[in-house]
C-alpha cells in the first residue's frame, strides 16, 4: 500500500517477482479492495489490514493511532514466520514500526539503513547509515561497521568484506571528534580481527569502489543518497538532450548508443533500490517511494537473497564474535582493551 504509486507499482512488481523465482512465495497485505486486484497472482497469501500509513503520516500516528495498517501488520507477519518484509511506505514510520515490533538485536542500540552505489569496478559499495540515525556516537558507528560485514558476507559470498569510514581525509587526524573516535574503535576491531577494516575514506572511494563497505552517520549518508541519485538523473537528462541538439548530434549519438545504454543501465538507481534495516530481529527491506514496478521488484529480489543466504543468522553470528558481551564488549573497545579473538 506505501509509496507514491500503492499497489499500481506493488502488484505487477510482485508478478514479474514471481515469475522469476518459481520458489518464492508471497504475503500480501493490504486493504480488501486491493488485494481484490490481486486474485490472480500465484503463490501469494492474503492478508486484510483496515488501515494505511500514508507518507505524511508522523511516525506518532503510525506506532499509536494507527494499531491495523498494512505496515504494521506486515511486520509482524516476520514475527509470525515470514522470512522478510518488504515495504515502499514511509521510512520513519517503517522503522520506528519495526523496532517497536521486532526489537534490536543483542549488542545493536539502533538499527542502520544500508543500500549499494555502483563503482568504477563494475560492482558497488555498501553504504550505511543513509537516514535512520541523523547523530551517531563511535560505537554506534563501530555497530554498522559489523552489521555491514555480515550483509556483504552473507549477500555477496566476500567472508571478510573491507571497511572504510567516511571522513573529509584519509589521515587518522581528521574529521570531527566524533569521527576520530570512531576510527580509533574501528582499528581496534581491525586489529583484533573482527573487521577488515581500512581506513578513513573520502566521498568519492565510495564510486571508486575503494572499500566495499563505508560506513557514516545518517545525516551525511541520506545527503550522499539523495546527492547520486539526483546527479544520475541529471546526466542521464544531459545526454539525451545534449545527442539531439543537431543532425551531426543525433549521428553521433546513434553511433554511441549501445555505449550510452550500458552506462544508463550501470548508474540506474532503480538496480539498487530496497534498502536493508540492519539490527533487528527480523529482515525488513525499505524501497524508494517513488520506485516503478521494476525498481520495487528489484527490492524483492533484495530481500529474498537476504533471506535465501541467511543474512539474519549471519549478522546474529557476527555480532557474537565482534560484540560478544554486547555494551560491556562496546566498552572494552572504548577503554582500549582490544581483547583477541580467543579472548572474546
Amino acid at each position: 500500500m506505501g509509496g507514491d504509486h500503492g499497489p499500481a507499482v506493488t502488484l505487477p512488481a510482485c508478478r514479474a517477482f514471481l515469475d522469476k523465482h518459481p520458489q518464492a512465495e508471497l504475503v500480501l497485505v493490504g486493504t480488501a479492495a486491493a488485494l481484490e486486484e490481486a486474485t490472480t497472482l500465484p503463490r501469494c497469501t492474503h492478508v486484510i489490514a483496515t488501515e494505511v500509513v500514508t507518507m505524511d503520516d508522523a511516525v506518532e500516528v503510525a506506532l499509536r493511532k494507527k494499531r491495523d495498517s498494512s505496515m504494521r501488520v506486515a511486520i509482524q507477519q516476520l514475527k509470525d514466520g515470514a522470512h522478510a518484509c518488504v515495504s515502499a511506505g514511509n521510512t520513519g514510520a517503517l522503522m520506528a514500526v519495526a523496532r517497536y515490533l521486532l526489537k534490536t538485536l543483542d549488542g545493536i542500540e539502533r538499527p542502520a539503513i544500508a543500500t549499494v552505489m555502483p563503482n568504477r569496478l563494475d560492482g558497488y559499495t555498501t553504504v550505511l547509515d543513509l537516514g535512520a540515525n541523523v547523530d551517531c556516537t563511535p560505537e554506534h558507528l563501530l555497530q554498522f561497521a559489523v552489521l555491514g560485514s555480515a550483509l556483504v558476507a552473507a549477500v555477496d559470498n566476500k567472508p571478510e568484506p573491507s571497511v572504510g569510514l567516511l571522513n573529509i581525509g584519509e589521515e587518522a587526524i581528521k574529521g570531527s571528534e566524533t569521527i576520530k573516535r570512531a576510527g580509533e574503535l574501528l582499528r581496534a576491531a581491525g586489529t583484533a580481527g573482527h573487521i577488515n577494516f581500512q581506513g578513513n575514506v573520502e566521498g568519492n572511494d565510495i564510486f571508486m569502489g575503494t572499500v566495499d563497505i563505508v560506513v557514516c552517520d545518517g545525516f551525511v549518508g541520506n545527503v550522499l543518497l539523495k546527492t547520486s541519485e539526483g546527479l544520475a538523473a541529471m546526466l542521464s537528462d544531459f545526454i539525451k538532450q545534449e545527442f539531439t541538439r543537431t543532425p551531426l548530434a543525433k549521428l553521433a549519438a546513434l553511433v554511441a548508443l549501445p555505449v550510452l545504454r550500458r552506462f544508463k543501465h550501470r548508474v540506474d538507481p532503480r538496480r539498487y533500490n530496497g534498502a536493508a534495516l540492519l539490527g533487528l530481529r527480523g529482515l525488513v527491506f525499505k524501497s524508494h517511494g517513488s520506485a516503478d514496478a521494476y525498481a520495487f521488484e528489484q527490492a524483492l529480489t533484495r530481500a529474498y537473497d537476504a533471506a535465501r543466504n541467511r543474512l539474519l543468522d549471519r549478522v546474529q553470528d557476527r555480532i557474537v564474535d565482534t560484540l560478544p558481551a554486547g555494551q560491556d564488549r562496546l566498552e572494552s573497545l572504548s577503554s582500549g582493551d582490544a581483547a583477541s579473538p580467543q579472548a572474546a
